[in-house]
Formats: C-alpha cells, structure tokens, sequence
C-alpha cells in the first residue's frame, strides 16, 4: 500500500478529494492557497502576504467550524476517509509491532489487529478494530465490522498479555460488529458477552481510546477498560444513528435527528460521566494532521498507563468494578431542583420507638 510524505497512506491536507457539507467554503479557501502555491513557483511573483492573509482567514473558519458541530456532523468527521485508521496509528506511535493471527478456533479476522508493541515507553498488546483505506482492503476487513472470530482473537490476545503481565491498549474504530447470518450463526452476541465478562476481570491493566467510531457491541466487546478515552471528533454510541433512525421514525432520513438524541458525542458523554477522558485533535480534525493527532493519542496512553502499573491487582480489579458499577448514575441519581437530597421512595421506616418495642 502507498504511503506519503506523513508516513501514513493518508493523503496530506492538499489532496482534498473528500469534502463535508460544512467544509466547502474551508475547501475553497484551501484550493486558492495551493492554486496561488504552484502559481507563485512557476511565474517567480511573490505571493506571500495575500497567501498569508488567506491562511488567517481559513484558520479563523476551521476554528468556528470546529467549535460548533452538531452531533451529525461528529459522526460525519469521524467517518472521515482520510481518518487514521488503526494500522496508520500502530506505524506513527508503535515501534518493534509484532502481530499475531488467529483465534485457535476458526478463523484470522482481519477486522481486528492483535501484537505486542512499544508504545510510549510501555510493553503493551495493541488491539484494535482495522476499518480499511482502499475499496479492496475494506472488503477484505469488512468496512471493520468484527465476525466472532475477531472478538475471541482478541480475547485470546489480552489473556496472553495478562499472563506476561503486559497493559493492554484497545483502539476502538467500528460501526458495529458484523450483522450477517455466518456471524450468528458461529455466536456473535455471545462472542460479544464473554469479553465482556473476561475483560472486566483480567489482571492486568487495560486502556481503550475510541479513535473514530465507536458502534454498539461492536466497539464494547473490546472497550471494557480502566480507562476510557474519546478523541475529539470521534462518537461512541450504543447504535448508529442510521440504525437508531430506521427503528424509532421508520427511514434513516433522520439521522441527524438520531444522533441528537442519542448524546454521543465525547463531550456528552464526558458530562454524563460515561468516559474518562477526551482527547483532543488538532485544528480541523485528525484527517487533517495525523501526525499531530497520533501523538496526543500516544501521550494520554502513556501517561494513563504510568498510573495503572502503579496499582495493586488487586486494587485495579476493584477501581475496574467500581467504576463498571457507576456507569449510568447520571440518569438514576438525577440532582434535586432544590438543592437538598433526593427522598428515596419504597416502604415508609418504621419509627424509632417502635423499633425499641
């Protein structure tokens, strides 16, 4: 596969092939730059100050634009094709990745990645969903939906590295696990539920980072961690808004609506105490400086993991189930309009003196 001057196979930001809705007057202002670019390299006349102005302009519009995205327009940038994708990661913040294949059982999922790495100063097993660049490798992998293979691969993986005593990183990047009938047939929910299960009690420390998109089970059966984190302009939903759509209004004509309700964005989730952390991505996106974007990603991990081979098993697996337990107390434990605590309902105390009798 061709790689670029990024080292990456994604193309630099003058390559704009893919343009979003609320990117085109962005698009227009970067195809003046490199129009004015190539025409001041071959007349010899100085460009500068006009090229310079343009830029300010078109800094000023990425920052606007950025700042106020709907929740339909995080999903767009999300599925962004020139977003890293999780091989892109493994070549900008890895060194010394050994893959390993297979499942013992059935198959090697190419929709999920697996091997030992070195990642910002850490032994760690890296595994994460590979969505695919090229129509071919799409195919290949599956637009990045997981068979249960993928999951019993990876499962396989994490008790391999818990059994070295090597952190495992999850980088999460699906719109969901497969949904043909060869997947529920060879057990995908069940595939699904026993890496719940395992992940929540292995002995080792565990970090995901949704790194795109983060559908359903899809993303949860290899995203039940210590810590969670959400890059910037990534989503992590319990369905797509697309599948969310066609079940509650009949047509995926609302989407954009979907995706409003279902609070997916890292910043609702954030709030809802859903996810630890929120990774930030450089302006306009990580499809527009993946390097950029790949070290923030390698910093939080390095420095979560810094503070998880701190603890005790024992410890880890308590802080793990404690924090598995929490999930969803911002709907169950709402904050009173007055200030004072909430009066629990169910049968009334039965008086002190009675108690005494």
């Amino acid at each position: 596969m061709s790689t670029y001057p990024n080292g990456t196979n994604v193309p630099p930001t003058a390559s704009v092939t893919h343009v979003l809705e609320f990117e085109k007057p962005i698009a227009k202002m970067e195809h003046e730059i490199h129009r004015l670019d190539a025409l001041q390299a071959e007349s010899g006349r100085d460009y500068s100050e006009v090229i310079a102005g343009i830029r300010g302009q078109l800094h000023n519009a990425l920052r606007q634009s950025y700042a106020k995205l709907t929740a339909w327009e995080k999903v767009l940038v999300a599925r962004h094709p020139r977003r890293p994708l999780t091989r892109d990661y493994i070549r900008m913040i890895t060194q010394d990745f050994c893959e390993l294949h297979g499942d013992k059982s059935y198959s090697d999922d190419q929709a999920v990645v697996c091997g030992f790495a070195r990642l910002a100063g850490h032994r760690v097993m890296l595994i994460g969903h590979q969505k695919g660049r090229e129509t071919r490798e799409k195919i290949e992998v599956n637009f990045g939906c997981a068979h249960p293979d993928g999951y019993r691969k990876a499962l396989h993986k994490m008790q391999i590295a818990a059994k070295f005593k090597v952190p495992v990183v999850c980088l999460v990047d699906t719109p969901g696990a497969y949904p043909g009938v060869e997947a529920e047939e060879r057990g995908i929910a069940r595939a699904i539920a026993v890496n719940l299960m395992e992940m929540s009690r292995l002995p080792t420390p565990i970090v995901a980072v949704v790194i795109g998109e983060g559908g359903s089970g899809g993303a949860l059966g290899i995203a039940v961690a210590d810590q969670v984190a959400v890059m910037e302009h990534a989503y992590y939903s319990v369905i797509s808004p697309e599948g969310c759509a066609a079940i509650l209004w009949k047509s995926g004509e609302y989407a954009a609506q979907a995706a409003e309700a279902l609070r997916l964005t890292p910043q609702e989730l954030k709030r809802l105490d859903l996810i630890d952390a929120i990774i930030p991505e450089p302006l306009g996106a990580a499809h527009r400086d993946p390097e950029v974007a790949a070290k923030s990603v390698s910093e939080w991990i390095g420095a979560t993991l810094r503070d998880l081979r701190r603890l005790k098993t024992e410890t880890l697996l308590r802080r793990r189930y404690e924090r598995i337990r929490k999930l969803g107390s911002a709907f169950t434990q709402p904050k009173p309009l007055d200030g004072k605590p909430a009066r629990r309902r169910g049968r009334a105390r039965t008086a002190p003196a009675a108690e005494e009798r």
